[in-house]
């Protein structure tokens, strides 16, 4: 469930109608309901309550915007970081270092020292040598930095192949058959605490079969590390599950999602990390956007040129991906039609042949369920601005992130004297 709803044949963030946005603020611009994040917050949360001890950490790398972040922080939310900027976002929204899980699979010496003097409560190392670099940097601060170590199941998440990450040939996470030897001599060195196990095989799965299968090859690997003596105190069990982003789409709840975690790890006695992403925010935005104006021929679908562009929302270009498209104000009338953003690709391409609402130039629209990978996965090709972002609460709005314009850009280039 969202809070974007037609009030009165106006489309609306909670109270909000997103013409007043538009009006007020311009177009494309993402809009986040507060509600929805709460909301989803809360149910991911509650369908874990029947595990004994849990730790969940928001996935930054989903959407790290300030005001995000700091809602999510408000609902008792960790952080998974992949990076030293988004360890500073998680801080900065008042995220406890303690609570933040620092993953990745090329954290840089710099990166982990900044963690390590920044209290970040766990490092999932992705491979032996970066333990190595941990552990010695860990010592010569006086620390002891814990750890867990990410392995690879090769378990295929029967998700899009770019964001598959626990396949053999993908680059994430050691062999679960080396993991053990790896385990014990990480656990032997000084300044390094490897206190557990990680695994994380993809985003958006559709089925949790993979999950399962994945978890128990995890389980298995527990036991074998404690039968050789070794501590072993947390699993992380990574994210990774889908939402619908056409209407219609049924994905696993977060309720199926616990009980099959509840069944599969009785009896580990471990804390249970997770690292949800888009299901916290995926629906709990839209990129609204402007017709441009409709291109018409006489042998083809209409195109329906629109403001936003594949640098404001890459989804559909990377992964041929679907969101749903939606007018602000729909006349009952409907069209099929190309919807197209204005950059000079046809990558540039949000849908084809698509039955959507009828729109003419000017007209407001909304592509759906883009508060995860949107704004973040964002560039100025073609020399276009940044986005701008609101967060909705209630029957007020606020810009918590300005549009940059391509002319403040540029202004942060040089050209040399030799080329002056």
């Amino acid at each position: 469930m969202d809070h974007f709803q037609l009030v009165d044949g106006v489309l609306h963030a909670e109270q909000v109608p997103l013409t007043r946005i538009a009006e007020e603020v311009g177009t494309p611009v993402y809009v986040y309901s507060r509600a929805t994040l709460e909301r989803h917050a809360r149910v991911f949360k509650d369908a874990l309550a029947a595990l004994p001890r849990t730790h969940v950490a928001f996935a930054i790398k989903a959407n790290p915007n300030l005001a995000v972040l700091k809602v999510l922080a408000s609902q008792g939310f960790g952080a998974d970081v992949v990076s030293g900027g988004e360890i500073a976002r998680a801080l900065a929204a008042g995220m406890a270092p303690g609570d933040i899980v620092f993953s990745g699979v090329g954290k840089t010496r710099d990166e982990l020292g900044y963690a390590l003097d920044s209290g970040v409560g766990q490092f999932n190392i992705e491979l032996e040598e970066e333990g190595a670099v941990l552990a010695e940097l860990a010592a010569a601060r006086g620390l002891t930095a814990s750890a867990a170590l990410r392995v690879n199941p090769d378990v295929d998440a029967g998700t899009h192949d770019k964001i598959s990450t626990g396949k053999a040939e993908n680059k994430f996470g050691v062999p679960i058959d080396r993991a053990a030897g790896i385990y014990a001599r990480l656990a032997a060195l000084p300044g390094l605490e490897m206190r557990g196990v990680a695994v994380h095989i993809g985003s958006q799965l559709a089925d949790l079969a993979p999950l399962e299968s994945a978890f128990g090859k995890l389980g298995g690997l527990i036991a074998d590390l404690r039968g050789a003596g070794l501590t072993v105190s947390h699993a992380d069990l990574g994210g990774g599950l889908g939402v619908p982003y056409k209407a219609g789409e049924v994905f696993p709840s977060p309720a199926e999602y616990g009980a099959m975690v509840a069944r599969v790890t009785r009896g580990w006695d471990t804390v249970l990390m997770f690292e949800p992403g888009r299901v916290i925010a995926g629906n709990a935005g839209v990129l609204l956007t402007r017709t441009i104006r409709v291109k018409r021929s006489s042998n083809r679908d209409p195109f329906v040129i629109v403001d936003a562009a594949m640098n404001d929302l890459a989804r559909p270009a990377l992964y041929g991906a679907w969101h749903d498209f939606d007018a602000v104000r729909p006349s009952g009338r409907r069209m099929t039609a190309n919807v197209v953003g204005p950059i000079c690709e046809t990558g540039d391409t949000f849908a084809m042949g698509r039955d959507i609402d009828a729109l003419e130039a000017g007209e407001l629209a909304v592509f759906r369920t883009a508060g995860a990978y949107g704004a973040t996965m964002a560039s100025s090709y073609n020399s276009r601005g940044f986005v701008a972002e609101v967060m909705v609460d209630g029957d007020k709005f606020a810009v918590v992130a300005d549009r940059i314009l391509p002319e403040e850009i540029s202004a942060a280039e040089r050209v040399p004297e030799w080329l002056a």
